[in-house]
């Protein structure tokens, strides 16, 4: 990367404060920062996935010209007005796990969201030995990675004979959402197979809700936090899909900075889709603050 003739300034936005990807995200973020020497703030609303609040945040950022904004849109389309105003003042624009539609970022870093549901759904429909009666835990109904995540599940359960998906309740990405949720679906549903969540968090709050009900089933989640980790390696979580926040945030910190300093980035950035379970969890078995950080060079070629 060349060098900076000054200190790079960069805003990062994240969509709220509670979900744990986020916070690793954070971490990430800050760590690649510190790499590079460049100068790195946070916005965050204080209620979770609140868009108007982002947005305020986000013009917020606008009066403070930085060189790079890197943000994890919580709404498709609300945002992009201002994020065009950024870039007509020569703001970097970089977007990361959610991608806007009708705007063009310099670089958005993110996963297949179909992918990841399909292949984890699967990771539970082979425990069920290809059969069953599954509820499901999606995310916010601003996010945009909630319809591709449903998606992927109904996917993958059509490519089931004898698998069916017979329930579903927002849980919001957020723990307590996934807890009330899975309290609904058990008064709801008098036989449940499984349980597929959207990510880990609504994930954990099930299972809080299935040990409340004396209920344990096997679920499933996405992002391989460490608090998810730590409950595949538990044994009370089946597996979760590697829709690794941090990884995503560390790769948009440093698409910024080359951005900045003349370098061309790729229109796209995205991880593989990668399922995390007790044979495999060992290097994900982490704190954020002690995970690898991204290669540039094997994430971008």
């Amino acid at each position: 990367m060349p060098a900076s003739p000054r200190t790079r300034r960069l805003v990062m936005l994240t969509k709220n404060s509670q979900n744990p990807a986020y916070a690793g995200a954070r971490v990430g973020a800050d760590r690649v920062a510190a790499r590079f020497g460049c100068a790195l703030t946070h916005a965050v609303p204080e209620k979770p996935d609140d868009v108007d609040a982002q947005h305020a945040l986000l013009r917020a950022a606008h009066a403070e010209r930085p060189d790079a904004v890197l943000i994890a849109p919580a709404h498709a389309t609300r945002l992009n007005e201002t994020l065009r105003a950024m870039q007509v003042d020569g703001i970097h624009i970089l977007c990361f796990v959610s991608r806007p539609e009708a705007f063009e970022p310099t670089c958005f870093v993110g996963s297949d969201d179909r992918a990841l549901a399909r292949a984890i759904a699967h990771r539970l429909f082979d425990r069920l030995q290809g059969r069953g009666r599954v509820v499901s835990l999606e995310g916010h109904p601003d996010a945009i990675t909630t319809a591709p995540r449903a998606e992927g599940f109904r996917t993958a359960a059509a490519e089931r004979r004898d698998v069916s998906i017979v329930n579903a309740r927002p849980g919001h990405y957020l723990r307590d959402g996934g807890h009330r949720g899975m309290r609904e679906l058990l008064t709801a549903e008098a036989r449940i197979d499984g349980v597929l969540a959207a990510n880990d968090a609504m994930a954990l709050g099930a299972l809080d809700a299935m040990r409340e009900a004396g209920r344990p089933l096997p679920i499933v989640g996405i992002n391989a936090t460490p608090e998810g980790v730590a409950a595949i390696k538990a044994g009370e979580l089946l597996a979760s899909a590697a829709f690794d926040a941090m990884q995503l945030a560390c790769l948009g910190v440093e698409a910024a900075l080359r951005a900045v300093g003349g370098e061309r980035v790729p229109a796209e950035i995205l991880l593989p889709v990668e399922v995390i379970d007790r044979a495999n969890c060992g290097a994900w078995d982490l704190p954020y603050t002690e995970r690898s950080l991204p290669d540039w060079s094997e994430c971008v070629r």
